[in-house]
């Protein structure tokens, strides 16, 4: 008899396009995963709408271009259970039956909660789905009784009040419906934007996966280094320099050393340091921009992929809810 896989539960919001963060902190991780674990990844337009509820015109377009993105960058559909979440009704249900029960003193002590609100001052976030956004997250969990949910540190909060609800329901009704699902830390490395800040949509210094070469190059062009590093003769740290970082990711070693030693002595000027990282960057990206080729140009494939694990991701959701109905006699 074999080990039944153990399965693996994740999913990204389509607030915009996807980017080498995006790429190097989760998806790398979930190509991994896929290889010896039983996978649903999902997109989260539901929880895009979170923050992002008074303008939906893109959610649609970047639905589709995040799907693009995971099968180009090496999400297998025959491997892992791909879907988007509202394709699932029951997330919407499950959500509804444990926000009857949770605590509001659980939502807003959630570390984000307060600091989403001063991240983002110019949106209304002030709402109901803001402050309860984690009971949907808690619902897109437990639906499918992962063993294990990817998450980064500051994600960690998130995964425990899912544990927390899970117990509460077991308490309440006396069943227990929801294994507890445990935490597998993502490698997750700070991936520097542009302009030196971290890498995010919210800051416009994003390499994107869909950005092609030329557009690629000329954001390398344009990234910060070392600022006391002014004229070409001055020696610059590479330790301060958002460049080098990209060199520590995607350079092979002797290149990183030889930048490193250069840097400091002026050997080397930051138009060429950034040509070499622009190099391997293109390097890594070329597979999957022939890959995003290709999926853009057979569309009913990105759509039977969706449906199909649209399907299968129900019959999962489906079974999870009768058992919820059942413990709680409704």
């Amino acid at each position: 008899m074999t080990t039944p896989r153990k399965r693996v539960l994740s999913g990204m919001q389509p607030s915009g396009l996807m980017h080498l963060g995006n790429y190097l902190g989760a998806l790398e991780n979930w190509k991994t995963l896929q290889d010896q674990h039983d996978c649903y990844f999902f997109v989260a337009d539901w929880h895009a709408l979170s923050t992002n509820y008074a303008d939906t015109s893109r959610i649609r377009e970047f639905v589709r271009e995040l799907l693009i993105d995971w099968l180009a960058a090496g999400i297998d559909p025959d491997r892992s259970t791909v879907f988007v979440q509202s394709r699932i009704p029951e997330h919407a249900i499950l959500h509804l039956l444990l926000s009857m029960m949770v605590p509001v003193s659980w939502l807003e002590r959630n570390p984000t909660y307060k600091e989403k609100q001063e991240e983002i001052k110019e949106k209304d976030l002030g709402t109901y789905g803001f402050l309860g956004y984690p009971v949907l997250q808690a619902a897109d969990i437990l639906l499918y009784k992962p063993d294990f949910v990817p998450v980064g540190k500051d994600q960690l909060p998130h995964l425990e009040l899912t544990r927390e609800l899970a117990r509460r329901f077991h308490d309440i009704y006396k069943t227990a419906v929801f294994p507890e699902p445990k935490e597998h830390l993502t490698k997750f490395p700070k991936v520097l934007g542009t302009d030196g800040r971290k890498m995010s949509k919210s800051y416009g210094n994003t390499i994107n996966l869909s950005d092609p070469e030329p557009v690629v190059r000329q954001k390398l062009k344009t990234m910060v280094t070392d600022p006391a590093r002014v004229r070409r003769t001055d020696p610059g740290n590479p330790d301060i320099c958002p460049v080098y970082d990209f060199h520590k990711i995607f350079s092979p070693l002797p290149v990183i050393d030889q930048v490193n030693r250069e840097c400091r002595t002026a050997a080397i000027g930051c138009i060429d340091c950034k040509k070499l990282v622009a190099d391997k960057i293109v390097e890594t990206l070329s597979p999957i921009w022939e890959a995003r080729a290709e999926l853009t140009q057979h569309p009913t494939r990105l759509d039977d992929i969706v449906q199909e694990g649209s399907r299968k991701a129900g019959v999962v959701a489906k079974a999870t809810l009768r058992d919820v109905t059942d413990a709680m006699k409704i």
